[in-house]
């Protein structure tokens, strides 16, 4: 069911919160007294977030366990991101510009699990019940009125948005595996043939699901803009311990039908203006940078394109022929690999030595620690933060398996 992902969707936290956790902030200057207290709450349960989660779980799963099968089988895959996003939106009631798309968002993307409208009420009265348990201090009759107001909102927003988004697209689409081309020993190139037109933009992501692992999603890059024969490619690299990931590199084979849910994510083309375009793509984030210059060059357009490959050994630059290739056809672009230990200093380091790139949007994709560090360094260089854009982190970048 809910789904919450590590992105730039939310603002930075005031308050501690485990690992994982998506922290606070809120865009109002006086927060509401619903907000201040939704706030003392969590702020209590923050130290027993483990607790609350396997509390909360159980009571969803023995209150109705109809909604068990909805889960995967080993729950230590789905673990709290129900209540992650719950939590999340919760804390930021008070900021609908932020929260208001982050719902819709989740709203849609959840149809995909089968959720339904009557579903909410279970998993809303379980919310209740595992924070009244574990906030004793905090707890009562108004902080509980303003917990049951702020949960009414989320719900309904998810609710209106999955009405919205079934009139116009499926819950998921069918993808049959048409080539796996193994690149080295642990990444692998897709490309799959859905059963319908899939539409999507260059830059976004899609979750996945394999016939090995059910219910369980990971998401994935589209390393091509949209083609003409509807074919959708995607980078895999398999990690430790991943289940979706190796199950791609190792296991997949053509023939084999995946699941697709809807595309997502905001790391796209401005077409609007002519901007250069400086893209830093680590390891297999390079896929949607990719995309993204094929989408330049299918728009006719002539900016200039920068790109930064980044990987630790030369064997891992696995698609460096085919973006030397592209720079080969279009004398806007321009790639550079990088290689060496310490991506998350090396590639930003790269960048700096080269420029001004004031002027320039910026791209980034790749894993978490390069993604933070690549943000640092072009703020420090001049590029405005509202002109970088990345859309991934854990769990784009693969590193959840």
């Amino acid at each position: 069911m809910l789904e919450a992902r590590h992105r730039m969707d939310l603002p930075p936290t005031r308050s501690a919160r485990p690992t994982g956790w998506i922290p606070s902030g809120g865009g109002a200057t006086e927060p509401s007294p619903d907000a201040v207290l939704i706030r003392r709450t969590l702020a209590e349960v923050a130290p027993v977030a483990d607790k609350v989660t396997s509390y909360f779980y159980a009571l969803v799963f023995t209150g109705h366990p109809e909604l068990r099968q909805m889960f995967p089988a080993a729950m230590d895959v789905q673990r709290d991101r129900l209540l992650k996003a719950l939590l999340t939106a919760a804390e930021h009631i008070d900021d609908p510009a932020v929260l208001t798309p982050y719902l819709r968002r989740l709203g849609t993307g959840h149809r995909k699990y089968g959720t339904l409208a009557g579903h909410y009420p279970a998993v809303g009265e379980a919310l209740i019940g595992a924070l009244a348990r574990y906030a004793e201090l905090t707890w009562g009759p108004e902080t509980e009125a303003a917990w049951v107001r702020a949960y009414t909102a989320i719900s309904q927003t998810m609710i209106d948005a999955a009405a919205e988004d079934e009139m116009r697209a499926p819950a998921w689409w069918h993808a049959e595996v048409v080539s796996h081309d193994l690149r080295t020993s642990d990444i692998a190139v897709l490309t799959v043939r859905p059963d319908q037109p899939y539409p999507f933009l260059a830059g976004q992501y899609t979750s996945l699901e394999t016939p090995w692992w059910p219910r369980v999603w990971r998401h994935y890059s589209f390393a091509s803009a949209p083609r003409a024969d509807g074919l959708l490619s995607f980078h895999v690299k398999a990690v430790p311990a991943g289940w979706v990931s190796n199950a791609l590199v190792r296991r997949a084979r053509p023939g084999d039908v995946l699941r697709l849910g809807p595309p997502a994510g905001s790391m796209v083309v401005d077409h609007s203006t002519d901007n250069g375009m400086l893209c830093l793509g680590g390891g297999t984030g390079i896929a949607p940078i990719k995309a993204l210059i094929e989408d330049v060059a299918g728009h006719g357009e002539r900016r200039p394109v920068e790109v930064f490959f980044g990987a630790r050994s030369d064997d891992d630059l696995y698609d460096k022929d085919t973006l030397l290739g592209l720079q080969r056809s279009h004398p806007w672009l321009s790639v550079r690999p990088v290689i060496g230990e310490g991506m998350a200093g090396q590639l930003p380091h790269a960048v700096g030595e080269n420029g001004p790139w004031s002027s320039y949007d910026a791209f980034i994709s790749g894993p978490p620690a390069m993604i933070r560090s690549g943000v640092d360094a072009l703020k420090r260089i001049g590029i405005p933060g509202e002109r970088i854009r990345y859309d991934a982190l854990e769990e784009l970048a693969g590193v959840a398996g």
